[in-house]
């Protein structure tokens, strides 16, 4: 058993505004199965990225692993995909690299392909076969789930349960769930690592933030009447000071209450001295109150803006089946889109799920059956692309004719922090990039929303956040997602490809 120390760290990327890390302080045992979750741009990747030696940094790194890092960087992709392999790995072995993609039920004919015609979740589990064919050292694996079917994620749990050790970045609940025995989370002001999966941590913070919430209301609470009552003393205190110096005799005495003054006085200082105690007490409460909520993960109640349409039926779609190179790709499906319901688009990578999207949104892809779409249908579309994303927000928003301060607020809720709304996207994580898609959608008025895998690289507090947003809004959708937990709170509707 060995240790990866991490002692008063601080990373800071250049002319960036504010520091990722600032003197942080842990250690991580190499037999753990470490669970990596926060906010998007919270530093997840930057400190895989730091353990691999990329980035210079103050403090001290200390470890007695070696590391393999995942996922692995793919040049020219319109390479055949066993030349990638290679890349990724020379010293590859065939019958490991086939026997480890029929575990991902793909099949071995992808490897004379081009890498780029592969779907998504194909070009994933690509790679994952040669990362579990690989030798490995120290496992650094980053958001491995994203564009992966639920199928091949319970695959890939699997696999991580036998794994010695590893550090996982995920925002998959369920996924979380099945193979990790400790959580590292991110948080606003600090770094906690605690034993369990995703469930018991999450339970366990719920607790933290309605005590500290409980807490802070309490103490706002004593500020208050400590104030005011320290305040009503020492008025109290100077009145009856006063009383030393009144001649309250009408008859000439020269100074009547002078015998007096000693027991006023006394009974002046004795108040004034419970007014000094009680103010001391509310700054003590103004103190505790200082070390509550600075990891309370705020979320915004999000808006949708969804149109009703005068037609029940949204899409009628029969006998759709499409083809590419005259190979089908999917049995023919049947199905209508009503107003109000919330359809997911489930099946195996490469099946079709994208494909039947795009196809109702009118792109230029062959099929066959019919398709009666209602008549000024308004549709708000999230790709799953975010490579099209540079320049400013401002720019962005010009180019889409959005409402900017709409724009604007909404990736405000989602945590963007003002200092982010003014980079360039080119430098937003993968998390980030997504959420701009989605506000863009939410800013849009629509009949019907078309979602492509929204939640890739997207953080926990959001995806709850969206859940939460599509239980009030109860927009019409058609969606590709493959996050289980998301799936069963936000689906009304399931339709299987084959």
């Amino acid at each position: 058993m060995s240790q990866i120390c991490v002692s008063n760290l601080t990373f800071y990327y250049d002319g960036s505004y504010d520091n990722i890390f600032e003197n942080v302080s842990f250690q991580i045992d190499t037999d753990w199965k470490l669970g990596l979750i926060g906010r998007n741009g919270r530093g997840k990747t930057t400190f895989l990225n730091l353990l691999l030696g990329k980035y210079e940094y103050q403090g001290k790194l200390m470890s007695p692993v070696s590391f393999d890092y995942f996922p692995f960087e793919v040049k020219e992709m319109w390479r055949m995909t066993i030349d990638i392999i290679e890349d990724v790995d020379n010293n590859y072995e065939l019958w490991k690299i086939c026997r480890e993609l029929h575990l991902l039920q793909v099949d071995c004919e992808v490897l004379y392909r081009p890498f780029d015609t592969l779907s998504y979740g194909e070009r994933t589990k690509v790679l994952l076969a040669v990362l579990f064919s690989k030798e490995n050292a120290f496992l650094l694996i980053d958001e491995p789930t994203n564009h992966l079917d639920m199928e091949a994620r319970q695959v890939l749990a699997g696999y991580l349960r036998k794994k010695k050790g590893f550090i996982l970045v995920s925002h998959d609940r369920c996924f979380l769930d099945e193979c990790i025995d400790h959580v590292m989370s991110i948080n606003k002001s600090n770094i906690d690592v605690v034993q369990g999966n995703f469930s018991s941590w999450w339970e366990n913070k719920q607790r933290q933030d309605a005590y500290e919430l409980a807490e802070n209301e309490r103490l706002k609470g004593d500020i208050r009447r400590l104030t005011q009552a320290a305040k009503q003393k020492e008025l109290w205190s100077n009145s009856v000071e006063k009383k030393k110096y009144q001649s309250g005799n009408k008859g000439g005495d020269i100074n009547p209450g002078f015998s007096d003054r000693g027991y006023i006085g006394h009974k002046s200082a004795k108040m004034m001295k419970r007014a000094k105690v009680i103010e001391s007490r509310a700054f003590q409460a103004v103190e505790d109150k200082k070390k509550l909520l600075k990891n309370i993960e705020e979320a915004e109640n999000l808006k949708l803006f969804p149109l009703r349409h005068h037609k029940e039926v949204l899409f009628h779609v029969e006998d759709l089946q499409v083809s590419y190179d005259g190979r089908e790709v999917f049995h023919p499906v049947s199905f209508d889109v009503k107003t109000g319901e919330r359809i997911v688009i489930a099946g195996k990578n490469g099946c079709g799920k994208s494909s039947i999207i795009k196809t109702l949104l009118g792109d230029n892809i062959s099929y066959t059956g019919t398709i009666e779409k209602a008549s000024g249908l308004k549709i708000s579309y999230v790709s799953q692309d975010t490579s099209q994303l540079e320049g400013t927000l401002t720019e962005y928003a010009k180019s889409r004719e959005l409402d900017e301060s709409l724009f604007k607020a909404l990736l405000r809720k989602l945590d963007f922090s003002r200092v982010q709304l003014e980079k360039r996207m080119e430098d937003f994580s993968g998390g980030q990039k997504k959420k701009v898609l989605i506000a863009v959608s939410l800013c849009e008025q629509a009949h019907l929303y078309i979602w492509d895998e929204p939640l890739n690289f997207i953080d926990i507090f959001s995806r709850i956040q969206i859940e939460d947003l599509i239980a009030r809004f109860e927009p019409t959708m058609i969606f590709v997602e493959h996050d289980r937990k998301f799936v069963e709170k936000v689906a009304t509707k399931v339709l299987t490809l084959t």
